[in-house]
This record gives structure tokens, sequence and C-alpha cells, in this order.
């Protein structure tokens, strides 16, 4: 499965800390999924949009998974850019993270993440911190083979 990893950090973008969510990410996804792309960019709205649609629209990966940028703060724009370029949502995947991130940290219940679909691309926006990278992944793996057969009409809903 093509998958990309972006993380959404203004301090890990400038080089001020190192990211360690795409390390986690990459680990918790294994083999079955072959990374072909990994980036870091600022928490812009708007490079994160143009990441997004040359991710989609070429094929290049049939999953996009990002890290942070979902909570409260003003440059906290990853679920509105993500929302400006998607065909359509797909809200249970959100709902799950939260209502599995909810009994672990209450204030996950803050979280804005959002996940949908453009084209034939699944994107999930996942938190900021490794642990709750970690966490989440572990929510949204089971189903994430079964999404992209859908997505790609390798499932018969008959």
């Amino acid at each position: 499965m093509k998958t990309a990893l972006i993380v959404l950090s203004d301090r890990a973008a400038s080089g001020e800390r190192p990211d360690a969510c795409i390390p986690i990410m990459r680990e918790r996804l294994g083999a079955e999924y072959q990374i072909v792309r990994e980036t870091v960019l600022p928490d812009d709205a708007g490079a994160l949009q143009a990441e997004l649609i040359d991710l989609c629209d070429s094929g290049k990966a049939s999953l996009v998974l990002t890290s942070g940028g979902t909570g409260l703060s003003p440059r906290d724009r990853t679920p509105q850019a993500t929302a400006a370029i998607l065909d359509y949502e797909v809200p249970g995947i959100a709902e799950a993270i939260r209502a599995a991130s909810i009994a672990i940290v209450p204030t996950a219940m803050l979280s804005r993440a959002m996940a949908g679909v453009r084209h034939r691309t699944l994107i999930v926006n996942l938190p900021g911190s490794p642990k709750a990278v970690a966490e989440t992944l572990g929510v949204v793996l089971p189903i994430l083979p079964h999404a992209i057969k859908q997505l790609n009409g390798e499932t018969d809903h008959g």
C-alpha cells in the first residue's frame, strides 16, 4: 500500500527540534505499507494543501497520514486544509480515534482531526505527539486495508 507521511510542525520544519512522529508512523505501519514520501512541513495550510493535492491527484499514494496541527491553537490548520481539498469525509475514522483517545487522555476531545478521500486516496489526520500517534494508529490500522480495497473497487458490497 503506497503511503505518504506528513508532519505539520513549525519547530520540526525549522530544525528547532527533530520530528519524532514519522519514525513512529513508519514503525507501526510495518512492511505492508510502502512509504513513498515523508515530509515535514510548517503549520501552513497552503503548503499542506499543495502536498495533499500532489499526492492524491498523481496517484502517488493510496493512503496519506498527517500528524499535527489538529488542536485549538491559531496555527493548527490541518483539518481546515484537509477539508478544503477532499471529495468527501469519512467521519467514522476520526470519531473512532477520538473515542479511543478520550479514554486515555480527556483532552483528546479537543482534537479536530478528520479523515476523508480525494480521488482514490484516503487521508487521515493524526495528533501531533509521538505517543498519541502510536495510540491512534492502533485504532485505525485494522481497517486501513479494507478501506483502500474499497477505494480501489476491490471489495464486493453484495
